[in-house]
C-alpha cells in the first residue's frame, strides 16, 4: 500500500528540468511610494481670513482715493471762486503814509552814578488810505513802536477805526518813552544823534488786526504790520518841538500770519 503523501499532485506542473516553477501570487505586492520632488509646489488651501483681509484693503484704498479726489475738487473750486472774485473786484492792500511827526521831547541823560536814561515824547499823524471800490477795512487798535538805529525810543497806540471804500482816514497818536539804556543801545543811539544835518533816523512800526467786508461777505481778522522808514528827526531846542522830515518816508504793509507760537 503506498503512502498518499508520496503521490504526486496531479495539478502540479513541471518545467523542462523537472522542477516546479515558482508560484505566482494573485495579490500584487505593496505599491511603491512616489519619489520626493523638491521642486514640486506644496498645495496650501486659501483661507477665508486672507480673502476678508484683501477685501478690507481694497475698500480702504477705494475710500482714500475718493477722499483725495473730493479734496482736490474742493480746492479747485475754491481756487476758481477766488480767481473770479479777484478778477471781478481787484482787491488792493491798504496804504499808509506819515504826514506829520513832531518831537516834543528827546532827552538823553548820563550820570556816573546811574545808567543812561532816555525820555521822549512824539506827536504822530498818519493817513490810512483804502484804494478799493468794493472793500471796507475794520481796524483793531494799533500798537505803535518807534525805533532809532534799532533802539526803542517810544511806544504808543492808535484807536480802532473803519476805513471805508475808496476813502482816506487821518489818525493821530501820542508816542512816549522813559527807559534806561544799556551800553550797546547808548552807543547805537548816540551814533544817530550825531547826524545833525540829516537828522537821526527813525522807524515807525505798527501792529494790528483787520477785518474786511465785501458786499455781504466778511473775512476773519488778519494780522498786519505797517512799517514806515525814511523819517529823519532832530532833537528839539528847549520847549519848542522840532518837526521831523517825512518827505522821503515810505510805509509798507505786510500780513502777519501766526502759526502756533511763530509769526511770519
Amino acid at each position: 500500500m503506498s503512502d498518499p503523501s508520496s503521490k504526486p499532485n496531479g495539478n502540479a506542473t513541471t518545467n523542462g528540468n523537472g522542477t516546479a516553477p515558482a508560484a505566482v501570487n494573485g495579490n500584487p505586492g505593496p505599491a511603491k511610494s512616489q519619489l520626493y520632488n523638491p521642486n514640486r509646489q506644496v498645495y496650501r488651501p486659501q483661507s477665508h481670513y486672507h480673502r476678508r483681509q484683501r477685501s478690507n484693503r481694497n475698500l480702504c484704498c477705494c475710500c482714500c482715493f475718493w477722499s483725495i479726489l473730493t479734496l482736490l475738487a474742493v480746492a479747485l473750486l475754491a481756487a476758481i471762486v477766488g480767481a473770479a472774485l479777484y478778477v471781478l473786484y481787484r482787491p488792493h492792500r491798504p496804504e499808509f503814509s506819515v504826514t506829520n511827526l513832531r518831537i516834543a521831547k528827546m532827552n538823553l541823560t548820563t550820570s556816573p552814578d546811574s545808567p543812561p536814561h532816555l525820555a521822549t515824547l512824539f506827536n504822530l499823524t498818519l493817513i490810512a488810505k483804502n484804494p478799493n471800490n468794493h472793500l471796507t477795512f475794520f481796524y483793531d487798535p494799533f500798537i505803535v513802536t518807534v525805533f532809532s538805529n534799532s533802539v526803542t525810543i517810544g511806544n504808543g497806540s492808535l484807536t480802532a477805526f473803519v476805513s471805508d471804500k475808496n476813502n482816506q482816514t487821518s489818525v493821530r497818536s501820542i508816542v512816549s518813552g522813559s527807559t534806561d539804556l544799556d551800553t550797546e543801545s547808548l552807543t547805537s543811539l548816540r551814533s544817530g544823534l550825531k547826524k545833525k544835518e540829516k537828522g537821526f533816523p527813525m522807524e515807525i512800526q505798527m501792529d494790528t488786526k483787520v477785518k474786511m467786508k465785501m458786499e455781504s461777505l466778511k473775512s476773519k481778522k488778519v494780522g498786519i504790520r505797517v512799517t514806515c522808514e525814511g523819517v529823519r528827526g532832530n532833537v528839539p531846542n528847549g520847549k519848542i518841538p522840532s518837526v521831523a522830515s517825512v518827505i522821503n518816508s515810505e510805509c509798507k504793509v505786510d500780513l502777519r500770519i501766526k502759526i502756533w507760537k511763530f509769526s511770519f
